[in-house]
């Protein structure tokens, strides 16, 4: 049964600069479920980041109606002309319940890592005791202990980001927006933040929309996910769906990024054996879900139907504790033997992708 914490229906967002309008989002409507990790992937100016904004109405939308734990924030009838909105006091105590990360971290640098999440609590009705004792739990959630009372100058980039989250976790939000927060990260710093992320999201039930144009960020963490490009989402569904069944070309694009199966086709693709296949030969990609990859695909097909099988590169990735598989194979045998062999495998919802040869 779906629970919904955030429902976003007929958003729009609409520019106006002198003589040009700029639809930044057109007709976008999304529902996040309480514990959702919500990925929402896209190229630079998909409009996933003014998406986002409208959650918290640091965008207003231009039309549509934003309703977050329930509450109506926001709702616009065009055709009326009307609109009505939260009210502005109401919304700043909301938004506590929002918090936000982001690229570039937004730190005080001319305060300690205490200070920078203690500035959160500013407007707090906690003690001052309290505020110590929350800042202190929270860094210790995030792993900072020890760089309590250093300055963000001295910290690394995910230092920097640590401080950032627990800032945002500090007035106990139910939802965590974060918007290219590991962007600016090695890959190595990139995974340690997201395992945060994950293990916030597990330990507090926090539900995180997770803003980036990178699907391998997506791929370690959600469970939701949504592609946009042109300010509308053209895909979207779980992230294991998304994954095993991508119906659109720029989602099939950001997968194979994630899962590195374009540059191992590009560079297999390049080998002597595959430039020169014989008339008798088919370089294919297999790509299999869930059981089939309990199953013996390949070893079966030489005593079935006498095709002989060369792998030449494999992948496995389990997703959502799913396994989901690639194999690139070269098949040899006559085209009635490899026409019987595929249709085999097709049976067992393996998908085929024919990458060279065959008539």
């Amino acid at each position: 049964m779906s629970n919904p914490i955030i429902s976003l229906n007929h958003i729009d967002v609409t520019f106006y600069q002198k003589k040009r309008t700029i639809t930044a989002v057109k007709d976008v409507s999304i529902t996040i479920n309480r514990g959702d990790v919500y990925g929402i992937v896209g190229y630079s100016g998909a409009g996933k980041s003014t998406l986002v904004r409208v959650i918290n109405l640091l965008q207003e939308p231009t039309s549509g109606s934003v309703i977050v734990n329930g509450e109506t924030f926001f709702q616009a009838d065009n055709d009326k002309n009307k609109k009505v909105r939260i009210k502005a006091n109401d919304l700043r105590n909301r938004r506590r319940k929002i918090g936000m990360i982001f690229q570039h971290f937004n730190l005080l640098n001319e305060r300690t890592v205490t200070e920078n999440v203690a500035f959160a609590l500013q407007h707090s009705k906690l003690t001052q005791d309290q505020k110590k004792l929350k800042v202190t739990e929270l860094l210790k959630l995030v792993d900072l202990t020890d760089r309590a009372e250093q300055y963000p100058s001295q910290l690394s980039g995910g230092q920097k980001q640590r401080v950032a989250i627990a800032r945002a976790l500090a007035n106990d939000p139910e939802i965590l927006i974060s918007d290219e927060a590991t962007s600016a990260l090695d890959p190595k710093t990139t995974n340690q933040i997201l395992s945060l992320l994950k293990k916030l999201n597990e330990k507090l039930g926090l539900t995180i929309v997770l803003i980036t144009h990178e699907m391998q960020a997506v791929k370690e963490i959600a469970n939701k996910v949504a592609v946009m490009q042109n300010g509308e989402i053209i895909e979207r569904g779980s992230l294991l769906d998304i994954f095993a069944q991508p119906t659109q070309q720029l989602t099939k694009e950001f997968i194979e990024t994630a899962t590195n199966i374009d540059k191992a086709i590009a560079t297999i693709s390049a080998q002597p054996l595959v430039k020169n296949l014989n008339d008798n030969e088919l370089f294919i990609r297999l790509s299999y879900v869930g059981a089939t990859t309990d199953e013996p695909l390949i070893a079966g097909l030489f005593r079935d139907f006498q095709v002989t099988a060369n792998i030449l590169y494999g992948n496995v990735e389990i997703l959502q504790n799913t396994p989901v598989g690639s194999l690139l194979v070269i098949l040899s045998g006559t085209d009635e033997q490899i026409k019987a062999a595929t249709s085999t495998l097709a049976d067992h919802h393996v998908e085929i992708e024919i990458l060279k040869g065959g008539k």
